[in-house]
């Protein structure tokens, strides 16, 4: 039997969901990197990466904060957990650590961390202000908190489709298990509430044909996680199937345009 946090992981615990972890970092890179460069990450920061997963963006903030600087991933997935510390033994880094759990149960130091990140885990909170409230304890004073995650509108193919239903499916998905897929617009006035100042606030929308590497990343999501949405009552099959056709017939067509979510970049400073 799994781990009890692996049995509740949204979107599963597997080598398959492993491998479209790392292609969708792969995508989404250039947004996250670019987040980073405004952040302006210096060599020598103490760095937090919460909910990692199996730990992407932790080795690429290895490589910002140098030899001095440090990382650390906090993950509740033992199957992640344990594929990054093989990683970080393969490679002997020796300011590379995990720790596992949640942002609400681990014991994380206080007021440690320069910058910690969080991405694509908060939509799935059922309480968000708590996850916040227990980042900042660990975060410096002048510290930064930065967060991406959605807020769920713009997915659409075109021309339009049985696909275009799929928003409500996940927005409704996230809802039945706690979480919200419009986090991001929540979380500028849960900064104020806790006395974080907002430092950046930008969406992000990123769009492109049947070869492109974001339509890669949609329909190996969709593909994969609809039929499993389907088992559990989300939708029912006949709708799943419905979608699943439609998807490939765009996938086929020169002239179809795949938009995502809108992804956001949100960074606060603890005072």
């Amino acid at each position: 039997m799994k781990p009890e946090t692996e049995q509740e992981y949204l979107l599963g615990v597997n080598q398959q969901e492993l491998e479209r972890l790392q292609f969708q970092h792969r995508v989404w890179k250039s947004v996250t990197d670019n987040f980073f460069d405004r952040l302006n990450v210096q060599r020598g920061w103490n760095c937090l990466d919460v909910g990692g997963g199996p730990g992407f963006v932790a080795m690429d903030l290895r490589e910002r904060v140098g030899e001095k600087g440090s990382v650390t991933m906090l993950e509740p997935s033992q199957y992640y957990f344990e594929w990054f510390q093989r990683r970080v033994e393969e490679q002997q880094w020796t300011n590379v650590h995990a720790i596992q759990g949640t942002a609400e149960t681990a014991q994380l130091p206080k007021e440690q961390f320069d910058l910690i990140f969080v991405r694509w885990v908060l939509s799935f909170v059922p309480d968000p202000e708590l996850f916040i409230l227990s980042l900042k304890k660990a975060l410096k004073s002048g510290g930064r908190l930065a967060i991406q995650d959605y807020y769920y509108e713009g997915l659409s193919l075109y021309p339009p489709g049985a696909f275009n239903t799929v928003a409500d499916i996940m927005r409704a998905y996230y809802r039945s298990k706690g979480g919200d897929a419009y986090i991001a617009g929540m979380i500028p006035s849960l900064f104020r509430k806790n006395n974080i100042r907002l430092l950046e606030l930008t969406p992000h929308c990123l769009a492109g044909g049947p070869d492109s590497d974001i339509t890669e990343w949609a329909g190996q999501f969709f593909t994969m996680h609809l039929p499993i949405m389907a088992e559990k009552g989300v939708l029912a099959r006949e709708q799943c199937d419905a979608i699943l056709a439609d998807w490939r017939e765009h996938r086929n067509s020169p002239d179809m345009l795949f938009i995502s979510p809108i992804v956001v970049d949100i960074a606060g400073v603890k005072s």
